[in-house]
């Protein structure tokens, strides 16, 4: 056996290169405890301080370069779910390649107990990386415990980056308390006319969510002097009238009314 000291998701770790081979098994190395979870030769533990044998193979194969690995992984975290876990994979979250591995780590986040898992994505709200802050505020509308909505901050839901900017719109419409939705909703309202089409369609979807609430917000964005918020904000207010109309039928004939109205003046684009 040797070891050598590694950088493993910025942090230090031993990487353990053990030279006797794991009993193989129809010609692939498994696990017996968790069946189906093909474990590579060698692995780079993530940290293994502290743990059972189990859990610290699992949290190797979530480090392993096959994402179908990886999402074996994660489904059996989630299954057998250990609190103890929770910052292995927080961490992997931020790093994770793979959308769907991705998805899978949300999942096996979410049947943890909130009270374990908020505090910790609260705190991934202030990474310095777009995924860390994406990821983490996508787990959160998945859990839905409103304890976390103070840390939906204006500065998320305006993050220069797109994705960021999205995840932080979903999950304000899922954690924000009663009574404040006309808040919010003005607060995202600020953001029309941003972004390609998936972006302004997925700020459309979070306003409609707060149905009547919005329409007051939605009307004074429709006198805005920018021609692309006025187009998106009417947009979104024919799909709050018409939630079975398409998105780009709505952009065009919003697109229309402002043209008609506005002699001189190019039609908006959305």
């Amino acid at each position: 056996m040797s070891a050598r000291i590694e950088q493993l998701g910025g942090v230090r770790c031993p990487r353990i290169v053990v030279s006797r081979r794991p009993r193989r098994s129809a010609g692939k190395l498994t696990l017996s405890l968790w069946q189906g979870v093909d474990w590579p030769a060698e692995v780079v533990p993530i940290d293994s301080a502290h743990r059972n044998p189990s859990a610290t193979r699992l949290l190797d194969a979530l480090a392993a370069g096959n994402p179908s690995i990886r999402l074996k992984a994660a489904l059996a975290i989630g299954t057998r779910p250990e609190p103890g876990l929770v910052d292995a994979l927080v961490a992997r979250c931020a790093i994770e390649p793979d959308f769907f591995v991705r998805d899978m780590l949300t999942w096996a986040l979410t049947r943890l107990p909130s009270e374990v898992t908020v505090p910790k994505l609260r705190a991934e709200l202030r990474s310095g990386s777009t995924q860390a802050r994406s990821q983490a505020l996508h787990t959160l509308s998945k859990i839905g415990d409103r304890d976390a909505w103070p840390a939906i901050t204006s500065s998320l839901l305006r993050d220069a980056d797109d994705e960021v900017a999205r995840s932080a719109w979903r999950a304000a419409v899922v954690l924000v308390p009663e009574g404040e939705q006309q808040v919010l909703a003005t607060e995202l309202a600020t953001q029309l006319g941003r972004g390609d089409r998936e972006v302004r369609l997925s700020l459309s979807r979070a306003l409609v969510a707060f149905g009547d609430v919005v329409e007051p917000v939605l009307r004074a964005a429709m006198t805005q002097h920018d021609p692309t918020v006025r187009a998106h904000a009417g947009a979104t207010e024919r799909l709050l009238r018409d939630p079975d109309a398409g998105f780009d039928l709505a952009v065009d004939e919003a697109r229309r009314v402002f043209a008609l109205g506005l002699e001189g003046e190019e039609p908006p684009e959305c």
